[in-house]
């Protein structure tokens, strides 16, 4: 049985799962998760290496999780949708995710539009299925309405978080994929450096421990990164638009940056297998999710080519 391999875009409205179900197939967390919408800025590559076994051929699933589809108001947001159209450029499937436990929205159309627009095949997944009040028959009027937008390749009914439906999924994508090579080594998971992997880990605890417009005005940037055999000293700037803002990020006495820190120190150290300084500030920078320039510089793959260039590390 011959090997299959090639890129597949996972495309979906914001909290429909798409961050959930990259991190569940690859069996590490590789997005940062949160209940707020547009939680994912960058794209975010998984490398899922899976064996040949009975009824299905050996093959090397390139995942690319992308921001939640939106019409963009800022820079940012424009970012974002860039980073989904360059996502969906070159890729050989699309996984288009619906949140199965929501009425159908004209929303729903500009994601199907713009997933049949890409021109390769294009998997429903009905995620949430686990949260289906009624059963699974509710889900027979929906497929019939995503049926009339779109001749689909498979319909697919699946839990993220149950990881319910895997096994159908990753056939038939295997499947659906052409021969090709290994395009990663069999032990890479992803493309992402760790220091990209480390301000998002402290971005999703500033959006799990903020609430209201906090969470969407700050971001993360990683100033100091020093590897040691026994200690990784890690320096991060939190970045935010407003006075307010940074007072809600420190908080009480500081409160509010320690809970952060610790928090993500704690998941900082799982990662790296190692102990960790973790030392955060907080910076206001008015309107940054406005500046086009202050944007791309937030891009991983730009930093990476600063530092490349003789930067600060």
């Amino acid at each position: 049985m011959s090997f299959h391999s090639g890129f597949v875009c996972i495309l979906g409205r914001p909290n429909a799962g798409k961050s959930t179900l990259l991190n569940a197939l690859v069996g590490e967390k590789l997005a940062i998760i949160s209940p707020k919408p547009q939680t994912t800025r960058n794209r975010i590559l998984g490398i899922l290496n899976l064996p040949k076994q009975k009824g299905r051929a050996g093959g090397q699933v390139i995942l690319i999780d992308t921001p939640g589809v939106h019409k963009p108001d800022s820079s940012l947001g424009r970012k974002m949708m860039q980073e989904v159209r360059e996502a969906l450029e070159g890729c050989d499937l699309v996984l288009l995710i619906v949140d199965a436990t929501k009425q159908f929205e004209s929303k729903d159309q500009f994601v199907v539009d713009m997933a049949r627009k890409a021109g390769i095949p294009v998997f429903l997944l009905l995620n949430k299925i686990d949260l289906l009040r009624g059963g699974k028959e509710k889900l027979l009027p929906m497929i019939e309405s995503y049926r009339h937008l779109h001749s689909f390749k498979e319909v697919i009914p699946l839990s993220a978080r149950k990881r319910e439906g895997f096994e159908i999924l990753l056939q038939e994508v295997v499947k659906a994929l052409p021969e090709g090579p290994h395009y990663f080594p069999a032990d890479q998971i992803t493309d992402q450096p760790v220091r990209f992997m480390v301000a998002e880990i402290i971005r999703e605890q500033v959006m799990l421990g903020t609430s209201e417009e906090v969470p969407y005005s700050t971001t993360v940037v990683i100033e100091q990164f020093e590897e040691g055999p026994k200690l990784t000293r890690i320096s991060a700037l939190i970045y935010c638009e407003r006075e307010g803002q940074k007072a809600i990020l420190i908080g009480k006495g500081g409160q509010m940056l320690k809970k952060i820190g610790t928090a993500a120190r704690l998941q900082i150290e799982k990662m790296l297998e190692t102990k960790v300084f973790l030392e955060l500030l907080v910076k206001v920078k008015q309107d940054w999710r406005e500046s086009h320039d202050f944007v791309e510089e937030l891009d991983w793959r730009r930093q990476l080519e600063s530092l490349a260039g003789g930067g600060k590390t």
